[in-house]
């Protein structure tokens, strides 16, 4: 797992396993549409189709464009990524 670096912008983790790979930015809250836009944004600099996750303590799904939205707790807990 490492930090990613796009297009310039910061992503808060990638992780590799063996030929696996996702994508995840992490925010306390996404309270504002500045706050998603951050997270979710730097997505649209990634050309590939491995799995992207925004997580945050927020229990409402907030995914988007193939993005996926997660409560950061079930995240953590999740026996597979889905």
């Amino acid at each position: 797992m490492h930090v990613g670096k796009v297009g310039g912008e910061e992503m808060d983790f990638v992780a590799n396993r063996q030929n696996e790979k996702i994508y995840v930015q992490v925010s306390y809250i996404l309270a504002s549409e500045s706050a998603i836009e951050r997270e979710f944004g730097v997505y649209a600099l990634v050309r590939d189709n491995w799995p992207k996750y925004a997580v945050s303590m927020d229990e409402l799904d907030m995914s988007r464009d193939g993005i996926k939205h997660r409560n950061i707790i079930e995240f953590l807990l999740a026996d597979d990524w889905d």
